[in-house]
């Protein structure tokens, strides 16, 4: 068995391609998904890879699950963050539990997970984490304070995290994704979308797949040297 990579939100769109990637890459996949039951079932029917059901932004969820992780299908050795919600609307119309939903999930979801399996990687050596951000969390967006925040803070805890993690064999780095033709890009408004693609240089939408295969490399051994780093994914968009 190969060491064991755990896919938050792995059940669709990037999560989904990533937990191929890593498949392909020989590694024993786990996706985590929070709600959608249908689509979990039709993943691993696809995919052949189990999923877990709990919500990162609980702790004690997180806890509970990660150990069950670990109990059934063995020592979790990579967690690949990239769970993530949007609740969008400028400042004066975003309430309170929209900022907190994205913020609980987002970036608490980050912490969450890191602490129901660091402690385990440092006792074996040898660890990855790789958290998804955004160009969003690089660049702000209008009408995304609650998303651009906590995709920011994922970069600043990446590098944190990676100075903890470093002497004990374990990486830490995040992908900053562009704009990526998933379900949640697709839910914008055609002359939204079309004022988007024509500000990236490369003058398309990026594919789920293009964000999972940077996702492998930084999950690899040949990564051991890389840490701390955001690589950016974006079709030049934003050059950071």
């Amino acid at each position: 068995m190969g060491k064991v990579a755990v896919v938050t939100g792995g059940s669709r769109g990037i999560g989904k391609a990533i937990c191929e990637a890593l498949k392909d890459d020989g590694f024993t996949v786990v996706a985590t998904y929070a709600g959608n039951d249908d689509a979990a079932r039709k993943f691993t029917d696809e995919t052949g890879i189990a999923t877990y059901k709990f919500d990162v932004g609980d702790h004690e969820a997180c806890q509970e699950g990660c150990a069950k992780i670990a109990e059934e299908v063995g020592p979790i050795d990579v967690v690949v963050n990239n769970a993530g919600i949007t609740r969008d609307g400028t400042l004066m119309k975003m309430s309170y539990e929209d900022w907190h939903d994205v913020m609980r999930i987002n970036l608490g979801g980050c912490f969450n997970m890191a602490k129901a399996t660091f402690a385990s990687m440092k006792e074996r050596g040898w660890g990855r984490f790789v958290n998804i951000g955004s160009i969003n969390g690089q660049a702000g967006q209008y009408g995304q304070v609650n998303y651009a925040a906590a995709k920011s803070g994922i970069h600043g805890f990446t590098k944190a995290l990676a100075q903890e993690g470093a002497r004990a064999g374990i990486t830490v780095n995040a992908i900053a994704p562009g704009y990526i033709d998933t379900d949640m890009v697709a839910a914008v408004p055609d002359n939204v979308l079309e004022k988007i693609v024509a500000r990236i240089p490369v003058g398309r939408l990026g594919q789920a797949g293009e964000i999972a295969r940077g996702v492998a490399f930084l999950c690899s051994e040949e990564a051991g040297f890389v840490t701390g780093s955001t690589m950016s994914i974006n079709g030049g968009q934003h050059m950071y």
